[in-house]
């Protein structure tokens, strides 16, 4: 096993038990395992940021302030839109590398009117989700270590107006076929997932994986 791999297995392992400390904090009133709770949760806190390059004061204030309440998954979701042939690519500010169009789950919207909303403030363009293409585990792809659990979904949209133009939040955007595809922002999605959900758009599949 590679030190990636290990370090990958280690990482995972100390999220799930940071997930059960803050699991009891939730919702136990015992005084002593308050006190064990926090224990497992500082030493995690410690040892996370050994590992994902974050100091101690982000990886505490992410659990502790960011995430309060019982753990669960956090939704991704990606705009898989489609012109002659092309699929549409945002480069993102934050690391200047290339990405469908999309983001985290606002509250308040389904995961379909999130995309509607986030392709145009990307990209300028009234789509309409057709179909879910994909329901993702990131932990099962091969996107950089983090710190949360994600889920991410992937909607086939078909343009109904609008033009492209890139909102505030992005530095470009455009159409590119699979073969020619711009460096990409691996934490937001793979050179596999963009071929797997143009074959998927292409058919009447979906993937959950």
């Amino acid at each position: 096993m590679s030190d990636m791999e290990m370090n990958r297995k280690i990482l995972a392992y100390l999220k799930r038990i940071q997930a059960m400390a803050k699991t009891g904090l939730t919702y136990t009133e015992n005084p002593y395992d308050i006190e064990r709770y926090e224990e497992m949760r500082d030493s995690t806190n410690e040892l996370l940021a050994e590992l994902s390059n974050a100091s101690p004061e982000q990886i505490a204030f992410h659990f502790d302030h960011l995430d309060n309440d019982y753990p669960t998954p956090k939704v991704d979701v990606r705009g898989v839109v489609i012109k002659d042939g092309k699929i549409l690519m945002i480069q993102e500010k934050t690391d200047q590398k290339w990405a469908m169009p999309g983001g985290w789950c606002d509250i308040g919207f389904s995961a379909s009117e999130n995309i509607v909303k986030e392709v145009f403030e990307e990209a300028g363009l009234r789509v309409k989700p057709v179909r879910v293409l994909a329901v993702w585990d990131k932990a099962k792809h091969d996107h950089p270590e983090e710190l949360r659990y994600v889920y991410k979904m992937n909607f086939l949209s078909e343009i109904i107006g609008g033009e492209l133009k890139v909102g505030h939040e992005a530095l470009d955007g455009g159409f590119f076929s699979l073969d020619d595809l711009p460096p990409l922002s691996l934490d937001r999605n793979t050179e596999a997932q963009i071929k797997r959900l143009y074959e998927l758009a292409m058919t009447d599949g979906f993937d959950w994986d």
